[in-house]
């Protein structure tokens, strides 16, 4: 009961925090010129602040300080994020290349398995590192793509964060059930600022690549691998399912459209379900709840035997092929029925 009882304190103190800061930190923006403006692909309407991602970590750092095992054990994991906030926040004012990011990204992921936070499957030490490397290189690139649209990553995070939670709790580890909470609360503390009409503030890079880091490197802790062994590397993806699937769907989308891979643009999962629901206000709870489904049916999976874990996977994976398939077909179904552009003379004659 201490544990749930910390772990509840934890995700009230990282919502107030959060809530508390963005104010603050939005004025900040406006005064130093760190806003996002709309051109290219953004259609936000107007200069928007970033610097959101500040509030969310510095919430979530905090409430692990205050209520969870203390510093020592989660060191790595707060170096790494911290590291992936300089980067990205200074991604977010002169745009830094991809490999230098990639680059933060490895040295962060190599001190996370050096800290005795990373994956150990294997009988061999640098099996471990090269999947803890690509582990956390795939999903903080994941969580940076799905940012792409208000409350997206941040919904999908929380979903993510409770689920780690959720086994923390049922594996008796409560310092973990406190940090995965206090990154919820102030992922959904963040929401009622990123989710207004327009968006107050944004994550930015500073915001996403740290969250995304600190979501893979709990979901890594939250499995039990003397129980699941190399299995625990499946619950652990379901517990952050949807950037995987919506990364995965960039990529062949792309692919198949001979589009670049690293572009920006409007083909994401959250995109698409936009074209449907019509808001970002109905868009990020959708996606939170297939994440949390996607979370209880890991926790279900690890807690049930491998049966159910392998049907589990074999199930996730076969809907997820439809799901890509399905949309895919309708973005081709849209792009047949559109009608062709007209000649850029001739848009510019009707100016």
């Amino acid at each position: 009961m201490v544990a749930v009882e910390a772990a509840v304190m934890a995700f009230g103190a990282g919502a107030v925090i959060t809530m508390a800061t963005v104010p603050a930190v939005i004025r900040i923006a406006h005064r130093t010129g760190f806003l996002d403006h709309p051109v290219g692909y953004k259609a936000h309407g107007q200069a928007t602040p970033y610097l959101g991602g500040s509030c969310v970590l510095v919430a979530f750092v905090l409430a692990l300080i205050a209520f969870g095992d203390g510093v020592g054990r989660f060191l790595p994991l707060i170096l790494g994020a911290l590291a992936l906030w300089a980067v990205g926040t200074v991604d977010d004012r002169i745009n830094l290349s991809p490999w230098l990011r990639c680059a933060a990204t490895i040295a962060a992921a190599v001190g996370l398995w050096a800290g005795d936070l990373g994956w150990n499957v294997f009988a061999g030490s640098a099996l471990d590192l090269g999947l803890t490397v690509v582990w956390m290189l795939g999903l903080v690139n994941a969580f940076n793509l799905m940012d792409n649209l208000d409350g997206t990553a941040t919904s999908v995070a929380a979903a993510g964060a409770l689920g780690v939670g959720a086994f923390a709790l049922v594996n008796g580890d409560g310092g973990l059930a406190a940090a995965s909470l206090g990154l919820a609360g102030a992922c959904i503390g963040f929401l009622r600022f990123n989710l207004a009409r327009p968006a107050r503030i944004f994550l930015g890079d500073g915001g996403s690549m740290p969250i995304g880091f600190v979501v893979a490197a709990l979901a890594i802790a939250a499995q039990p691998v003397d129980r699941l062994g190399r299995g625990a590397v499946l619950t652990a993806a379901l517990l952050v399912g949807l950037v995987v699937l919506d990364t995965t769907l960039v990529i062949v989308s792309r692919l198949r459209r001979h589009v670049q891979l690293l572009s920006g643009g409007r083909d994401h999962l959250s995109h698409r379900l936009l074209a449907v629901v019509l808001t970002p206000r109905r868009v990020a709870p959708i996606l939170a709840a297939v994440q949390l489904a996607l979370c209880a049916l890991a926790l279900a999976a690890a807690n049930l035997g491998g049966a159910v874990m392998l049907w589990s996977t074999v199930s996730v994976t076969v809907a997820g092929i439809a799901t890509l398939v399905g949309l895919e077909s309708r973005m081709d179904r849209l792009a047949a029925e559109a009608p062709a552009k007209p000649p850029a003379s001739a848009a510019v004659a009707t100016e």
